[in-house]
């Protein structure tokens, strides 16, 4: 018999409620995608640079949105930036050394582009003195 204490829900992590962190997790679940069919010489080096760099986006919005100030969760947003940057780089790189499809590069480019822009866009939002 259950207790009806199993039946409260725990309350949703403040980032899960953020459209940019769950794209950015479907970033990272392409990401992976694309970097399993690297020849295997480059699966511990850029692969894995790749991943870092992924990984790191959707991480640092989750853990600004933890944070307690609007100042501490920016700073966070801007460190996704340039995890974001970081990607689009290596991205790049892989695409100039044939590793990457032009289709699944445009595909990556595109989530990235939108990224960056709600991650520019939450950034101005919480910058706004109307709050």
């Amino acid at each position: 018999m259950e207790s009806k204490h199993s039946e409260v829900r725990v309350l949703e992590k403040p980032h899960k409620k953020l459209d940019v962190w769950r794209m950015s997790m479907d970033l990272v679940t392409e990401v992976y995608k694309v970097t399993d069919k690297f020849p295997k010489e480059e699966k511990f080096s850029l692969a894995d640079q790749i991943h870092r760099s992924a990984i790191s986006i959707p991480s640092n919005i989750a853990e600004g949105a933890a944070r307690n100030t609007k100042m501490e969760f920016v700073n966070f947003l801007h460190i996704a930036q340039g995890s974001l940057s970081e990607l689009d780089t290596q991205i790049e790189l892989a695409k100039r050394l044939k590793y990457i499809e032009e289709q699944s590069w445009k595909e990556l480019d595109i989530m990235m582009e939108r990224i960056d822009k709600m991650l520019t866009g939450l950034i101005r939002s919480q910058k706004s003195p109307n709050d």
